[in-house]
């Protein structure tokens, strides 16, 4: 299985309380959401910093990378799971991203739907904010195990990024990975979080030390869900009928 989904299913299962006794070591090393960032395929560096932090997942938004390109990278980032975005490839170049040690593909609606059928590789649809609501409920019926929100525009997170995570989180039940055109600080994480976002994904070309603060700020976010999506509710038994009802006195007349 994909790593990077593995993630995804982990953090969703942790954030269902569960009843009884729980191990606060296994909880502690949950977070909040996933962290990612972009990497450029020429960027050496940029792999180097990246397999050195303590990130969840590397996305290459170049579309025309060969096998051996990927190969390097993704020996160069190490443990952590790389993903690349593909737009008109077909089962072979799947083939050839999977051998090549390819974690996750990130493919757009153009796609050939064949790709749906891949279960070798992590399969998530790239979507736009102005995708009509009616199409962004049908990617439920779809077999791939999330989506990503491009809503890599602009020198920072505006309350319309907000709002869009928001609509897309009502109309998915699906894991929710969003490209952010920025850094963002704890207060918007927080936003995030709020919104339900399961993962958000940065630019790459920062020191180590901003993803090392980044990673801190989204561990030090609460582990349960905030809204209750996708949530099990546990309803404990009765015992002794509980609580005695009071019968109401009839009023004398």
């Amino acid at each position: 299985m994909s790593k990077f989904v593995d993630k995804l299913q982990h953090l969703s299962n942790t954030s269902i309380s569960p009843i009884g006794f729980r191990s606060p070591v296994s909880e502690s090393k949950t977070p909040g959401m996933l962290l990612l960032a972009t990497l450029s395929p020429l960027d050496a560096k940029e792999a180097e910093i990246i397999a050195k932090s303590n990130i969840d997942g590397g996305l290459i938004l170049s579309q025309e990378l060969g096998a051996e390109v990927v190969k390097k990278i993704v020996k160069a980032v190490g443990k952590v799971p790389l993903g690349v975005l593909i737009k008109d490839a077909n089962e072979e170049k799947v083939d050839e991203l999977a051998r090549s040690g390819c974690d996750f593909v990130v493919f757009l609606t153009g796609m050939p739907a064949a790709i749906l059928h891949r279960k070798e590789i992590g399969k998530f649809l790239m979507v736009e904010p102005s995708l009509d609501s009616g199409l962004v409920k049908t990617v439920n019926s779809l077999d791939i195990d999330g989506v990503f929100l491009n809503c890599g525009e602009g020198s920072f997170v505006t309350v319309e990024h907000l709002l869009l995570c928001q609509r897309f989180r009502e109309l998915l039940d699906k894991p929710l990975i969003v490209i952010l055109p920025s850094l963002v600080n704890g207060d918007v994480l927080r936003n995030l979080w709020e919104a339900e976002v399961d993962g958000v994904v940065i630019p790459a070309e920062q020191p180590e030390e901003v993803f090392v603060e980044l990673r801190r700020q989204i561990n030090d976010l609460p582990k349960e869900a905030k809204h209750g999506r996708a949530k099990a509710s546990a309803i404990l038994p009765s015992y002794g009928g509980g609580m005695p009802v009071e019968e109401e006195e009839e009023e004398e007349t």
